[in-house]
């Protein structure tokens, strides 16, 4: 298995721990996540393919020489291209980022790091990326996988989630509080 103490459930859970499992048999756990950060990249940035992954509406041949097309141009590794044929063929593309966030979760604690979140209204610099990762890494005395996401909702600050705890420092959330709490005055 992945670890002891890691174990990632449900359908997307299965794909990840058999994708970490052969990834990890051939050696080739690195080449995967960057192709799995490669592909979750083209999904944040794309609304076509967001849409092909997304709608029930394209037939799963259709799905899957789409994405084909896509993993050959990226030149993903043949047990990445194999998931996403097989994902595919099973009508489960919807399903991938829960594939990736599990995939990640299983390498980040076979590697003995704990996985944090960041979510901040604008991209983060690389420095600021550094710091936070640093400041984390104090906190939970392990080595922090730091995933960045960008919701420019929250207008400012940040929300991190280390496991279950989460930290919510976002400028969305201070002005909801003084909301709350002028209706209580008034």
């Amino acid at each position: 298995m992945a670890g002891d103490k890691l174990i990632v459930a449900g359908m997307a859970g299965r794909y990840a721990t058999a994708l970490f499992e052969l990834a990890r048999e051939k050696n080739q756990l690195d080449q995967v996540d960057a192709n799995l950060n490669n592909f979750q990249t083209m999904l944040e940035t794309s609304n076509d393919l967001k849409q092909l992954v997304q709608s029930p509406v394209f037939s799963a041949e259709e799905q899957s020489k789409a994405i084909s097309a896509i993993i050959e141009k990226a030149e993903f590794n043949d047990i990445t291209k194999n998931l996403f044929h097989v994902v595919a063929r099973n009508r489960r593309l919807s399903s991938m980022s829960n594939i990736i966030k599990d995939y990640k979760a299983l390498l980040a604690d076979h590697r003995g790091e704990v996985t944090a979140q960041a979510t901040s209204a604008a991209p983060l610099t690389d420095e600021q990326q550094k710091s936070l990762q640093a400041t984390l890494k104090q906190i939970a005395g392990q080595d922090i996988e730091l995933i960045t996401k960008v919701d420019p909702s929250i207008l400012g600050g940040l929300i991190v989630q280390v496991g279950s705890r989460q930290i919510d420092d976002s400028l969305r959330t201070k002005l909801n509080n003084i909301k709350t709490r002028m209706k209580e005055v008034s």
